[in-house]
């Protein structure tokens, strides 16, 4: 069974709506950051106070521009895809640009939109859509060399670290492919499998077609989805971490964050060694051997010299390599899986 790829003409447009935080607007911030050279800007409608720091363009601009797809850069809650978004969007496909979206919500099951489509020639892209007939999980070992993201919560910067190591290991000519799991990742990378979307019975077979026996030495770097700390999205992960069956896991953190997003006050985030041994166990049902290679937190919330701070104190307390992928890089958790997963 072949993975999901997806072909979307550049440049894109990124459309974050009226989202009202920079959190939501996480597929477009990814998108953004990881193929600046493909984004020719970003549409916003009142309200809005997300910002991808790209050039404002309305709908005649972006036409002007030669805009090839509208990408939705929001995560809404729920997978959501509000009518108000639809008249931009109809504008923009009638004019013949493609739109691409990772929501729950199907852009076909918007008739303005598949009417727009049709008469501009444009092509509707639902990135959000598993492929058929993926099979249930056998836990077989298999061969190649496997590391997962794993977070203490959800929007932690899995996607993140799992690109920034990916990046380190072929700078380094190592032998790796990033595997994507989630609708920003697949956009980022061409292909992928929407975990979160594929049937609960069949997602840890998912992950093996993801990431299937491969060289011994090679790597793949699996983006991770969720958290089994959060109780509304531990089920996806319990699957990913299954089905991936990783050799080592990168636990991602966010260092200005205390409480499970969207659960404030109701749940606590553990000390870091009781949220990685719940990850632990569950990764060696399917590999008794996957260990702890490394810690990857999102600083962005500190300063300069608190985050060495921070991140030095977390190396000493727990004995391993803590970075921030993106002010920092992952060449030490690199390092680490080298010498410690043989």
């Amino acid at each position: 069974m072949a993975i999901k790829k997806i072909e979307l003409r550049t440049p894109y447009l990124l459309f974050i709506a009226d989202v009202g935080d920079q959190g939501h607007a996480k597929t477009g911030l990814g998108i953004a950051f990881w193929r600046p050279e493909l984004c020719a800007g970003q549409m916003r409608l009142p309200g809005c106070r997300a910002d991808l720091g790209l050039p404002e363009l309305d709908v005649a601009a972006a036409i002007a521009a030669g805009v090839g797809t509208v990408i939705i850069g929001v995560a809404s809650t729920g997978g959501i895809l509000p009518d108000a978004w639809v008249p931009p969007l109809a504008a923009l496909a009638r004019a013949g640009v493609d739109v691409a979206a990772g929501t729950h919500v199907k852009l076909a099951d918007k008739p303005a939109l598949v009417a727009a489509a049709r008469d501009g020639g444009a092509a509707l892209i639902d990135v959000r859509v598993p492929p058929k007939d993926i099979p249930i999980g056998h836990g077989e070992r298999r061969s190649g060399k496997r590391v997962l993201m794993v977070g203490t919560d959800c929007c932690v910067g899995k996607k993140y670290s799992a690109l920034a190591l990916h990046r380190e290991f072929v700078q380094r000519g190592i032998n790796a492919d990033f595997r994507a799991t989630g609708q920003t990742g697949i956009m980022i990378a061409g292909e992928g499998m929407p975990i979160d979307a594929v049937v609960a019975d069949f997602i840890s077979g998912a992950a093996e077609v993801l990431s299937p026996a491969n060289h011994p030495d090679h790597w793949d770097v699996i983006e991770g989805q969720g958290s089994l700390l959060h109780p509304s999205y531990a089920g996806v992960t319990l699957g990913l971490l299954h089905g991936s069956q990783p050799d080592a896991v990168v636990l991602c953190h966010d260092a200005g964050r205390d409480d499970l997003l969207g659960l404030e006050g109701l749940f606590a985030i553990p000390p870091l060694d009781e949220a990685i041994d719940i990850v632990l166990t569950s990764a060696r049902v399917t590999n008794p051997d996957c260990i702890w290679a490394g810690i990857s937190v999102n600083t962005s919330s500190l300063d300069e010299r608190t985050r060495r701070s921070y991140l030095a104190d977390l190396s000493g307390k727990y004995g391993l390599p803590c970075v921030d992928p993106v002010a920092i890089g992952m060449a030490d958790i690199t390092d680490y899986l080298l010498g410690h997963v043989q």
